[in-house]
């Protein structure tokens, strides 16, 4: 029965005398209702009771549920959608982009050059009181956009900090620059063999390292980062949580977790410090001390709003860092200068078998960052091998990326119950980049969330904070139009609607974390998770989506972020 239906008939029966509907404690009207519902695709009015929406339908309706405690939330013709549902980020970097340098260029950062990338790394020294011997950290920078066309060196960074070690981390994520005395902290010398799966840049002509680490050589780096101590992380842990309310995000992904991180946000939780819900994933190496030897298995409910919702592995490394593994070489050298590079996977065919196969085996989500198509092939073998004799058999498996993914990869991930989860925002920050590294052809397939619908799949889409900024509406708007920084529509035929890219950070995300009866659109018996935007995304022109801002975001029928004029704009 539709909702405005539910609402007449409880007119009716408190008409002839039975016990009226307990009155709405909030009920929302006066602009637009985007419920993602296509069995209701557009309503007047929401009525909400006890964190929940309990009806959906015309004003008049939906009024009938107003009593004297009822408080109406007149939208002035702004509109209202569903929460948005994280497809992948990393929610822990919420306190890391607190107490670290940023380093991207415009518009995601302020640097513009080598110079600027030391000017940043300055001011958090000094506004972090970081004295001899401290680690100075920085994020976000991006070698192809500076004016040098290349990451500061050992030497810069020696010369601007004598005394502290310092490490500035790609805009990947996937490697980092370190001084001398960083390099020196964990030991990497011109002895230090280079891993498999790993780079170590070396001083022309010598064994000499030159400060690049990428990979599986930094990611033991990675995983001993200095950072604040435990009490000053949950404090900006908790402070930084705006960071997702004010985008609009009401679920949100901690996409490689140690178990030190989800031991705080397990503790967060229990304070009642969490305002949205956080599905963790640990770390495939993570696994025996977060289930203390046991089986990896998915939590089926939250507590105090955190829950395991699966298990990450990382299968290679990112295209704009040129470690993402391919069956092709790039047209370009590696990040070492490699020739004839097609990059390498994170971990042998054989590991990667055993790993999926445990995860499998324990019952838990799979969650496998794959970029280069031969990653995906690595990854469809994985499953393959740990699925005996049936890949078909549901297991809600998802490829985190899957960005230059084959069309006939595509089709073995529909047949195989396989969901990609999608990065459109790659188009604009880095689709210029991919084509000079790929060829235009290749690079204009980067995730084709057209042709993966057109296969009965429902990817997802995400923003991997803090790779690209936490931009939910920036999504959306990628997804429509993939245009580059130059200005180049990189894959036209990869274009999908507006509607089509709000359901893939809505109900497709809350389909892949298994949560779609309780989220990812506006209907009766669902939470009541959602965001009041500027402007309507469905009826706006196209190219001015972007331009769209959060006014509100709702948790369960309590606003948890309001828009102020100290907000500024976008």
């Amino acid at each position: 029965m539709h909702a405005p239906l539910v609402a007449l008939a409880v007119v009716l029966v408190a008409a002839v005398g039975q016990a009226a509907p307990t009155p709405a404690e909030r009920i929302i009207r006066g602009g637009p209702i985007v419920t993602v519902n296509p069995a209701q695709p557009a309503a007047e009015a929401v009525a909400i009771a006890g964190g929940k929406i309990v009806a959906v339908g015309s004003a008049a309706d939906v009024m009938a549920l107003k009593g004297p405690g009822t408080v109406v939330t007149d939208l002035a013709g702004k509109t209202l959608v569903p929460g948005f549902v994280d497809g992948h980020s990393h929610f822990w970097s919420l306190v890391d982009v607190q107490t670290q340098a940023l380093c991207g260029s415009p518009p995601a950062g302020p640097c513009r050059s080598v110079a600027d990338v030391i000017a940043s790394l300055k001011k958090v020294q000094e506004r972090r009181q970081l004295g001899p011997g401290k680690f100075v950290m920085g994020f976000g920078y991006d070698p192809e956009l500076l004016a040098e066309k290349r990451a500061p060196t050992r030497q810069e960074l020696d010369a601007a900090f004598p005394e502290n070690p310092v490490i500035v981390v790609h805009v990947s994520g996937h490697g980092a620059m370190l001084n001398s005395r960083a390099l020196a902290a964990y030991g990497i010398t011109a002895a230090t063999p280079t891993p498999a799966g790993g780079v170590i840049g070396r001083e022309p002509g010598s064994q000499e390292p030159n400060g690049l680490l990428f990979e599986t050589a930094f990611l033991p780096i990675f995983a001993k980062v200095p950072g604040p101590n435990d009490d000053e992380a949950l404090e900006l842990l908790k402070s930084g949580q705006e960071l997702y309310l004010r985008e609009g995000i009401t679920t949100a992904q901690e996409g490689a977790t140690m178990k030190h991180q989800l031991d705080l946000l397990r503790i967060a939780a229990d304070r009642g410090m969490l305002k949205l819900d956080v599905v963790a994933l640990p770390f495939i190496t993570e696994l025996d001390a977060v289930f203390a030897g046991g089986p990896p298995r998915n939590e089926p409910a939250y507590k105090n709003r955190l829950r395991i919702g699966g298990v990450k592995i990382v299968a290679d490394g990112s295209p704009q860092g040129r470690t993402a593994f391919f069956t092709q070489p790039y047209r370009t050298a590696g990040p070492a200068g490699q020739q004839n590079w097609r990059g390498e996977p994170t971990f042998p065919q054989p590991v990667l078998n055993e790993m999926v196969k445990k995860v499998y085996d324990g019952g838990a989500t799979l969650f496998v960052h794959c970029n280069g198509d031969a990653a995906i092939d690595a990854l469809l073998e994985a499953h393959r091998a740990a699925s005996g004799d049936d890949p078909t058999k549901p297991r809600g498996t998802v490829g985190v990326h899957s960005q230059f993914i084959r069309r006939d990869q595509l089709e073995k991930y529909a047949a195989w119950g396989i969901t990609p989860s999608f990065f459109t925002l790659h188009c604009f920050y880095f689709g210029d980049t991919h084509v000079a590294n790929r060829g235009l052809e290749q690079a204009a397939f980067i995730s084709p969330m057209k042709a993966a619908r057109s296969l009965g799949i429902r990817p997802t889409n995400h923003t991997d904070f803090n790779v690209s900024p936490l931009d939910q509406i920036f999504t959306i708007h990628t997804a429509v139009n993939r245009t580059t920084r130059s200005g180049v529509t990189l894959g036209p035929d990869e274009r999908i609607s507006p509607l089509e890219a709000l359901e893939a950070i809505t109900i497709d995300g809350a389909r892949m974390y298994g949560e779609q009866a309780t989220k990812g659109s506006i209907e009766p018996g669902k939470l009541a998770d959602l965001v009041v935007l500027s402007a309507n995304p469905l009826t706006v022109p196209p190219a001015t989506i972007k331009d769209i801002r959060v006014e509100e975001t709702i948790k369960e029928g309590r606003t948890v972020w309001l828009r102020t004029p100290e907000d500024g704009p976008r």
